[in-house]
């Protein structure tokens, strides 16, 4: 039935969206389960100091809201991964990895692109989403893993 209905939204619509994740039914045994996962409060530090990060790359170290030019500023700037445009995603700041790993991480998404016929738009997203993903892991580089993460979340119609 999901299929059905994922048949009728188009392939560029579809194309914008960033992040795509099957959430199946999760069985009683592990609901009822003891097995605490991560708390909330660690997941909240996590993403605050992931912000951070974002914050410091984009050269954001407040968010002025006082005056009219401020918040025009605001709205203008870079706050967070998804606010960039073509340009900072290809900025040296957020190249993909270091040294042999790069050259490795490159391969990785010129062969995924085109085995998978993604649109520039689907590889500028991917970048982004595995920047994400590296700001989350603390990390200042783009892996291979992260990248392919972030491959992970792309809609599976799109995928096969």
């Amino acid at each position: 039935m999901v299929t059905k209905y994922q048949k009728r939204i188009s392939g560029p619509m579809l194309d914008r969206m960033d992040i795509h994740i099957e959430v199946p039914r999760v069985d009683y045994e592990k609901l009822s389960s003891d097995r605490l996962g991560e708390s909330s409060a660690d997941i909240r530090a996590r993403v605050e100091s992931a912000r951070e990060r974002q914050r410091t790359r984009f050269g954001l170290r407040s968010l002025p809201t006082s005056d009219k030019q401020s918040r025009e500023t605001l709205q203008s700037a870079i706050i967070c991964n998804s606010d960039m445009r073509v340009a900072e995603v290809r900025q040296p700041k957020v190249q993909i990895g270091r040294d042999q790993r790069k050259s490795r991480a490159r391969g990785d998404i010129v062969l995924r692109m085109s085995q998978l016929q993604l649109s520039a738009r689907a590889y500028h997203r991917i970048l982004k989403l595995a920047r994400t993903i590296a700001d989350l892991a603390g990390s200042d580089a783009i892996h291979s893993v992260y990248l392919a993460e972030a491959l992970q979340h792309r809609p599976k119609i799109l995928v096969s």
